[in-house]
């Protein structure tokens, strides 16, 4: 049956590119062999292998293309390996047909000439079948389509409801105040506030609640939620007032103990019953644990469920977009040709879906979200982490904006710089608090001091 199927797809890509002249369409008497670089392992690695060997035996045996795979160690040395081949560095190997990239590479090859527009090989009606946003980020913030959308993530709000059901139960705290950032920061005081009283002898000693692994990636989508640009001119906007509730909220529970001050994936402190909610990449949906640790080595099932990001309260939804996309590198019009047969494959529901569903990224095209939300059938992914993952972006893909990131030189260079700073001035401050509290003075004496000029510490900083 899948091969069947498979035929009757590979005719009907075949009558898509009909506008094609007969030379450039490859067929079993004259195949088109492509190569393609990726960093694609474990889970992601093994579905991709499966997916390229079922194409090669089914609709590219049918049309004359074959793919052949190379594996890349990592982002960095497959970029490397590129940009050498791109610049004709003595020794550097020949460019690849295809590759999987994340934009700002691909922009650089693009302003090179070297990438083909898949505009020209696919019909308006072909490329409506993908999440808008999706498509538009390969764009390229141009008219081309240098970067086709293969495989994507999103953020969202991972909840220990183990541990979050008997604090609610205890403060009547709702699950349903975790849809706002302001319900979240509201929750983390009275969180601090509960865990400290458990242990009445020991003083300060409450937990934090709220993490969000991009401290950066939360500013950026705070903004857009409110309307307005963190990224003014290539400059971090914390002057403009929308950052007033982003600093409002974060940091005096950075402070006060009721966020944690973590430089690393969230996942890790969710092992630990560190944090109760997470905001992280949809990616990541695999790694949080059914069991916690906690420091006393005594260890406990749990739950955690996976709900929308959350937005700061009246603002747009809008939840960021990561993930890499595939890029066709110039060269005969056969094999631009061949490129197109292969990907229209390999993006169709349900290639897209075996692809992403065993990794945790999401599909590209709306109709594979729609299958996610059907009723009565069965689950797409044996993890149920990942199965909840899916389930929570598909109800996000039709309710959320997903933000495309800026391409630019400087735009990792902030997002560090960003990061560290904040990170160091709430730790130093919350080091200061602790030691105030011992000292004898009041909570409120306490803050009053530590977050004086934080403010402006933090914006000379960044200046």
């Amino acid at each position: 049956m899948t091969k069947l199927l498979s035929a009757l797809l590979s005719a009907l890509m075949l009558l898509g590119l009909a506008a094609c002249s007969d030379t450039d369409r490859p067929d079993a008497r004259h195949p088109v062999t492509l190569t393609i670089w990726h960093t694609y392992v474990e889970q992601m690695g093994d579905a991709f292998a499966e997916l390229i060997n079922e194409f090669n035996d089914t609709v590219g045996a049918e049309g004359g293309v074959r793919i052949e795979v190379a594996a890349i160690a990592n982002a960095t040395e497959l970029n490397e390996r590129l940009m050498d081949a791109a610049g004709g560095v003595p020794g550097a190997p020949e460019l690849p047909d295809l590759a999987v990239l994340y934009p700002k590479i691909a922009l650089q090859l693009a302003n090179r000439g070297l990438l083909t527009d898949f505009s020209e090989h696919f019909s308006e009606e072909e490329l409506g079948r993908y999440v808008p946003h999706f498509l538009e980020e390969g764009r390229l913030g141009g008219d081309k389509l240098y970067l086709l959308p293969v495989a994507k993530s999103t953020e969202v709000l991972y909840v220990n409801r183990t541990i979050f059901d008997r604090f609610a139960a205890d403060t009547g705290v709702e699950l349903a105040q975790l849809e706002t950032f302001e319900g979240i920061y509201a929750a983390a005081e009275a969180y601090y506030i509960w865990t400290d009283a458990q242990t009445p002898d020991v003083d300060s000693d409450g937990k934090a609640f709220y993490y969000s692994d991009s401290i950066f990636n939360h500013a950026v989508i705070g903004f857009e939620q409110q309307g307005r640009d963190f990224l003014a001119g290539q400059r971090l906007n914390v002057d403009d007032p929308a950052y007033g509730r982003i600093w409002d909220g974060y940091y005096p529970l950075a402070v006060r103990g009721g966020v944690a001050i973590y430089n690393n994936y969230g996942n890790y402190l969710a092992m630990t019953g560190d944090a109760v909610c997470i905001t992280g990449t949809s990616a990541g949906a695999m790694y949080y644990p059914d069991s916690v640790t906690y420091a006393d080595n005594s260890k406990e099932d749990v739950v955690f469920d996976v709900l929308p990001y959350p937005v700061y309260a009246g603002g747009e939804k809008v939840a960021m977009q990561r993930g890499g996309g595939i890029c066709a590198l110039k060269s005969e019009p056969r094999k631009a040709v061949a490129a197109a047969i292969f990907l229209k494959w390999f993006t169709d529901p349900g290639q897209n879906l075996r692809f992403t569903s065993t990794s945790g990224y999401l599909p590209v095209t709306q109709k594979a979200f729609g299958r996610l939300t059907q009723d009565g059938g069965e689950p797409y992914s044996q993890n149920p982490m990942i199965q909840r993952m899916l389930e929570t972006t598909a109800a996000m893909q039709s309710e959320y904006r997903f933000y495309i990131p800026q391409v630019f030189e400087r735009y990792d260079a902030l997002s560090l710089t960003y990061s560290s700073e904040i990170y160091e001035l709430a730790r130093q401050n919350r080091m200061q608090y602790l030691n105030l509290l011992e000292a004898g003075q009041s909570a409120e004496d306490a803050w009053q001091q530590v977050s004086e000029d934080a403010f402006e510490r933090l914006a000379d900083a960044l200046s």
